[in-house]
């Protein structure tokens, strides 16, 4: 299969390893709202790295707003004095503005727990953050020209994978509403790429999970994939999705 650039995806390891991979494993099911959270979001930003992961960890979707560098798209829609990640609830008619509400009101409403949000948005935490947006360079940060979707695509990722990040980063470029399904592992023989898990078994899915609906559907249990409903394609592999994004709606 066709493979990023060592060096990309080098760096993009490095950046999962400087978040000590937090944003891998489904840690607790959340309660599903009625309604897609919608997130306002700069891909490379570490404190909308934040929000994503614990997303990740509890497997709670939402309709990601990219709000890159320069980007109007999506930005001009937001307070004059806001800060990203800024999340609104339409369940609750509610906005969250900047991390710590973000996390607060995610912990509270979606998993119950009220005592991790100041660790979550600690120090430690903000400062390894911006560690692995160094590591990123500007990738997925400014704003590029491109063609308006008229629908979001909708990405299987979870907030670790070197490969969905690539993904993601382009999806903010080109300010692509998307909506992001949360993949994160949801058991031990889970990690590892698909033809190296770590089981002796024969792999398979957890019963009723994520993995096992789309290994249904589609063959495969493996991110990133892309459904674009515009151009009406479904694709696995991070190349091919590059090449999609580029070719369908990027401009010069």
């Amino acid at each position: 299969m066709p493979q990023p650039p060592k060096a990309t995806l080098i760096r993009s390891l490095l950046a999962s390893t400087a978040r000590g991979w937090r944003g891998t494993q489904v840690l607790r099911r959340s309660k599903v709202p009625g309604k897609l959270l919608v997130v306002y979001d700069c891909e490379n930003d570490p404190h909308c790295r934040l929000l994503r992961e614990l997303l990740t960890e509890l497997q709670l979707d939402a309709l990601i707003q990219p709000c890159p560098h320069g980007g109007k798209r999506y930005a001009k829609k937001l307070p004059p004095d806001a800060q990203l990640p800024y999340l609104i609830d339409r369940d609750l008619d509610l906005r969250a503005d900047g991390l710590r509400a973000c996390i607060e009101h995610v912990l509270q409403h979606y998993a119950h727990i009220d005592v991790a949000a100041g660790l979550l948005g600690s120090w430690p935490m903000r400062l390894s953050s911006r560690l692995a947006s160094a590591l990123r360079g500007d990738a997925g940060l400014n704003a590029q020209p491109s063609r308006a979707a008229r629908r979001p695509l909708e990405l299987y990722s979870f907030e670790s994978s070197p490969y969905s990040r690539l993904v993601r980063e382009r999806l903010c470029e080109l300010e692509l509403p998307w909506i992001l399904r949360n993949f994160g592992k949801e058991q031990l023989s889970d990690w590892g790429p698909p033809n190296l898990r770590l089981t002796l078994k024969p792999w398979t899915p957890k019963p009723g999970g994520r993995r096992e609906q789309m290994l249904a559907e589609t063959g495969k249990a493996q991110v990133p994939y892309l459904i674009d409903p515009n151009a009406k394609v479904e694709l696995f592999e991070s190349v091919a999705i590059l090449k999609h994004l580029d070719r369908y709606y990027a401009r010069e």
